[in-house]
């Protein structure tokens, strides 16, 4: 398994990459804020000037659109560039669509501007992932992208709090968004000494290649990508579709980033010390089940938001498995590249899942939105089984005294998970899975 030399010897984690990365940190905190009420704002708007859920559905996959863009050119403009100002590109072209939005009353518009922010958003995870990967290894890699996705995923997660105290009629939570956007950019901007080198543009890896090298990262990131913009794109909709009050709403988009948070570090972690894919085929069989249990009673109830925070909890920390996974097998000077392709893919996968939640919630009523989470969520733990069924590796990557509380946690069902494989004594792998 192909290792960054670079580091390998070093500890899970530092001061030098705490020192290292909080300015990023610090910047998606702000912005994630900013992402998080102003696309659920936007959501709740959609109901109340009661556009169809096909058009509803629409402008959801236009910032996926746009995500797709921009995960495809930002790793150019880092090559010409460098991360901290194409990050403060994106930051501003991400507040002036932001605001219009908040200016404009127009459906068609919301489209191409819905489509800007997934261009600035996509290029900026590009940017975040790039600089995450310049200062990871194996040992460290899952542990890190966790910290990210915890930082994000929380801070989304307190911007949709955030509505409550807004009428998503008005501008005035648009234009707080857009502030906060603005204000991102200073973190960033003062933590130049840390940013990593400019991006080799002749390092590249094609879409083609990463998948010969690394099939499971490449089709599961593609699968949490749909499962998540099923998820994201269409649970304001169906919240509000069902009569939830705009606070309970709030509560209900926000409890999956809340469970984000909880569970992230915790499997990430696992991840880190375990095979990957085990340890996301138990967290994908757990959003499931979690859907599956939401069947059973209205939205409404209390319960209704714990299990949210647990269909969150088991989906969200998919994505860094899938990137850690992929990355572990990629040459180093692939890494960057690498994260790019995987942010397409994420892209292109969510692209598909506000159409899929959508057509199931047309086709079964509001209920859908639930069927939607059950059946991405089992494809994926489907499709990590296949994997693990074709190519073999051992299940722990440490010994048992090495290993951390959260895998060993995981250890039962990540060895009832990979009963029947055949353990790979060879001492070194090849450099494709």
């Amino acid at each position: 398994m192909p290792k960054d030399d670079r580091q390998d010897d070093g500890p899970a984690l530092t001061r030098d990459i705490a020192l290292a990365t909080w300015g990023l940190f610090a910047g998606l905190a702000l912005l994630m804020v900013a992402a998080g009420l102003f696309g659920t704002m936007l959501g709740v708007r959609s109901e109340l000037v009661r556009l169809s859920t096909g058009l509803s559905g629409l402008i959801s996959a236009s910032y996926y659109v746009g995500f797709l863009a921009g995960s495809k050119y930002t790793l150019e403009a880092l090559s010409r560039v460098g991360h901290i100002r194409v990050y403060a590109a994106l930051a501003s072209l991400l507040s002036a669509a932001i605001i219009l939005v908040g200016l404009v009353d127009e459906p068609i518009a919301w489209i191409g501007l819905r489509f800007v922010t997934g261009i600035s958003l996509a290029g900026i995870y590009v940017v975040a992932e790039s600089w995450l990967n310049d200062l990871a290894n194996n040992q460290n890699r899952g542990r890190l992208l966790g910290i990210y996705s915890v930082i994000s995923a929380g801070a989304f997660g307190g911007g949709q709090l955030l509505i409550a105290g807004f009428d998503a009629k008005r501008v005035s939570g648009y234009a707080l968004a857009a502030v906060l956007t603005s204000l991102a950019v200073a973190p960033v901007a003062l933590s130049e000494a840390s940013a990593p080198p400019v991006v080799n543009a002749n390092d590249r890896i094609s879409l083609r290649d990463l998948a010969k090298t690394v099939p499971t990262g490449v089709g599961s990131c593609f699968l949490v990508g749909i499962a998540h913009g099923a998820l994201i794109g269409m649970s304001a909709i169906y919240a509000t579709r069902v009569g939830l009050s705009v606070k309970h709403t709030s509560l209900f988009v926000t409890a999956p980033m809340v469970g984000g948070v909880l569970f992230q570090w915790p499997v990430s972690a696992a991840s880190d010390d375990l095979d990957r894919r085990a340890v996301g085929v138990a967290a994908a069989l757990g959003a499931a089940g979690a859907g599956g249990f939401l069947l059973l009673g209205s939205a409404d109830r209390p319960m209704a938001l714990v299990l949210m925070l647990l269909v969150g909890g088991a989906s969200y920390p998919l994505y860094s498995i899938a990137g850690a996974y992929t990355n572990d097998w990629v040459q180093p000077e692939h890494v960057n590249a690498a994260a790019s392709q995987l942010i397409t893919l994420y892209g292109i996968g969510a692209i598909l899942g506000p159409f899929v939640g959508a057509g199931l919630m047309i086709g079964l009523g509001p209920i859908g939105f639930y069927w939607a989470i059950i059946g991405l969520h089992l494809l994926i733990a489907a499709f990590l089984l296949y994997r693990m069924s074709v190519w073999h590796s051992p299940l722990a990557k440490r010994p048992w005294s090495e290993v951390s509380l959260p895998a060993r946690a995981f250890f039962v069902p990540a060895t009832v998970i990979a009963i029947g494989r055949r353990r790979n004594r060879r001492r070194r792998l090849p450099p494709r899975e």
